[in-house]
């Protein structure tokens, strides 16, 4: 519940008590890439405070931008451009495709689809699908792979029109997507109208305890409204008469909890694990929270002190990634080109614009190659395995990275 575009009421429950436990500041839109041509125009900014709801235990921030300025106008982002994410999606795909006997008489819909990355999996195979997908880019990609598209997005009113269709899902998939939506429980309940009776949504969030754990602050930005535990997801499911009946915990993404929800319950012991020991190590009170601010803080004085030591003693620095949780990171902790002389990105997409807030260039990561910086701050830290691999030419000409979370450390 908003007024003004701030929340003020939980976006689960409707609780008026929040209780905010960080501020980042007034933050640009973190997904916003700026093209050379609009350097000098005013940039979108809106506040970036973090609160947790004592009633169903949901962490969610204040401010909702609308949809239409988030996802719409030249999204940025394409799924396809991480092969660790591909390799995820098609196992998660084939394991399904096993577990639930799907074939050509299955029909699989996903959720924010994207480019198709995970769908295409399922064509491959024969397998009817539907993506639904605001961003108009990614979703030109995806009928390019051949993965029928709607480009729109997602709501309960679209689901009950497909159901009407006969268009019921044997599977619905959701990868980081739940965390995006406004109407939170219009998104759920959307989920329950079009699964059929024996169908399963397969859903992936980042999960909040090892955001807080990891002290991944630069997870948090306007396009995440909010953030889940096992506890805050089964309470919102439950009031849809659907429920959370299997979890798997994910390294992905920082760590990440992929959620198997049903219309018939019959509860796993993993989930039953999970809520124990989210309540033992009180995931579900505030005082989990309330010092995040304090350590917060702490991780930007030590990169920033590290930086201006770098630059003092005549090194150069690059930075890899050019993704929304970058942009959080420099803007909060105020890393500029003073600092940075560049960003790269393996994204064609984000090349030859600037960084939204603080306008560092963004290239291709080729330049890492001709120019060789001594330091490359990891800026994608999630997926810093896969970098480290691409990147080993650079790092046999001496090229270090940064890596700043989940601990400040130098490779």
């Amino acid at each position: 519940m908003t007024q003004n575009g701030e929340l003020v009421a939980c976006r689960s429950c409707g609780e008026r008590g929040l209780r905010l436990f960080l501020d980042l500041g007034v933050m640009p839109l973190a997904d916003r890439l700026i093209p050379p041509e609009h350097l000098g125009e005013p940039e979108p900014a809106f506040p970036l405070q973090v609160a947790f709801c004592p009633n169903c235990a949901l962490m969610q921030i204040l401010e909702t931008v609308p949809p239409e300025t988030l996802f719409c106008d030249k999204y940025p982002y394409y799924s396809s451009f991480s092969d660790a994410l591909l390799r995820h999606a098609r196992d998660n795909v084939t394991s399904l495709i096993a577990s639930r006997r799907l074939d050509a008489s299955s029909y699989v819909v996903e959720l924010a689809s994207n480019d198709g990355y995970l769908l295409k999996n399922y064509v491959d195979r024969g397998i009817p699908v539907l993506g639904i997908d605001p961003a108009e880019g990614p979703a030109k990609a995806a009928e390019n792979v051949g993965v029928k598209t709607l480009n729109t997005f997602f709501t309960a009113d679209l689901a009950r029109s497909l159901a009407a269709e006969g268009r019921q899902a044997d599977v619905v998939h959701g990868n980081n997507v739940l965390a995006h939506v406004a109407d939170t429980n219009g998104f759920v309940a959307g989920i329950g109208l079009l699964l059929k009776d024996t169908g399963v949504a397969v859903l992936e969030v980042p999960y909040v305890k090892d955001l807080i754990d990891h002290c991944e602050f630069d997870t948090i930005y306007h396009e995440h409204l909010c953030y889940f535990s096992v506890t805050a997801l089964d309470r919102l499911f439950r009031r849809h008469g659907l429920y959370l009946n299997d979890v798997e915990r994910l390294d992905i993404h920082g760590g990440s909890l992929r959620l198997y929800v049903e219309r018939t319950e019959r509860v796993t012991a993993r989930v039953h694990d999970l809520l124990h020991r989210e309540r033992q190590e009180n995931v579900d009170q505030f005082s989990f929270y309330e010092n995040f601010s304090r350590r917060v803080e702490a991780l930007r004085g030590d990169l920033l002190a590290l930086l201006r030591e770098l630059r003092q003693g005549g090194h150069r620095i690059a930075a890899y990634g050019a993704a929304a949780k970058g942009a959080t990171l420099i803007n909060y902790i105020g890393i500029g080109p003073d600092l940075i002389d560049f960003v790269v990105d393996r994204n064609v997409h984000k090349q030859g614009s600037y960084m939204p807030g603080k306008h560092i260039e963004i290239s291709s990561p080729e330049r890492l190659l001709t120019e060789t910086p001594d330091y490359t701050l990891l800026l994608s830290w999630n997926f810093a395995e896969e970098i480290l691999e691409q990147q080993a030419q650079y790092r046999e000409r001496g090229g270090r990275f940064i890596v700043p979370i989940p601990e400040l450390r130098i490779l």
